[in-house]
């Protein structure tokens, strides 16, 4: 079973002045075929979570441990990560122009399995997913993510979820400037690869629009560089309630 655990994660950011301590001592177990939703206000770390765990160069980790199946993500370069089953759907995708999404999709899809998919069954593959999310074949020529809306940007990154299998998904707010319409088919897509119970998933929101169709096992709440409270489901109804005026004010007096 497919296990990420995070134990006491403290990261900064360099800033005027000096680093800035941003996470400060995350702890966190994500098992295979569950569902976790980190929620929280604006600036509360969230996205900087996500970051660091992927290995992106602007975050410098000063203390704690990441391990994916016992093995040190710290220790891995960004590929090596994506490699050993790290996925991070970003919430601004990057245009790569002069990559198309199909020759995009393949070398991904290569690296990740160690071999080259077979082209009849990759292209049947890619074709079923992209109907599956309602995007027009004609994307696959086209290149990554350039001239692409908000909402087909946020499709092609569960495209790649669908067709790279990691063990850990990490979806950073990815419900973000999607319209009612575009923020289903998204979410039936993460719901896919949910219903197969080989991945774990890291869903990182400050809304709870996107809990209505992905029903998260765990609800963790943000809150000055630290998850502050989990619990259930019932966790994000509480917060779709009262807000998260009270975690700021409580991470604010400590």
């Amino acid at each position: 079973m497919a296990t990420l655990e995070i134990r006491d994660l403290h990261v900064s950011v360099n800033a005027e002045g000096g680093p800035r301590e941003i996470l400060r001592g995350v702890d966190l177990t994500v098992k295979q075929g569950e569902t976790h939703a980190i929620m929280g206000p604006n600036g509360s770390g969230k996205s900087t979570l996500a970051y660091s765990l992927a290995g992106h160069p602007k975050y410098t980790v000063t203390g704690g441990q990441v391990l994916l199946d016992g093995e040190d993500v710290l220790e891995m370069s960004v590929d090596e990560r994506a490699r050993a089953g790290l996925f991070l759907a970003m919430q601004y995708p990057v245009e790569v122009p002069g990559v198309s999404v199909s020759n995009f999709l393949r070398t991904a899809a290569t690296a990740v399995r160690g071999e080259a998919p077979k082209l009849r069954l990759w292209v049947k593959e890619v074709k079923e997913a992209m109907a599956a999310l309602q995007m027009d074949p004609a994307f696959a020529e086209r290149n990554v993510n350039e001239g692409f809306s908000g909402g087909e940007k946020k499709r092609h990154e569960i495209l790649q979820l669908e067709l790279l299998k990691p063990k850990v998904a990490i979806l950073d707010e990815t419900d973000s400037g999607l319209d009612v319409d575009a923020l289903r088919i998204v979410s039936e897509g993460i719901n896919r690869v949910r219903s197969t119970g080989e991945v774990g998933t890291l869903l990182v929101t400050h809304y709870t629009r996107i809990l209505r169709y992905i029903k998260p096992d765990h609800v963790h709440v943000f809150a000055g560089g630290k998850i502050v409270e989990s619990g259930g489901a019932e966790l994000a109804d509480k917060l779709e309630e009262e807000g998260y005026e009270s975690y700021v004010k409580g991470g604010a007096s400590e």
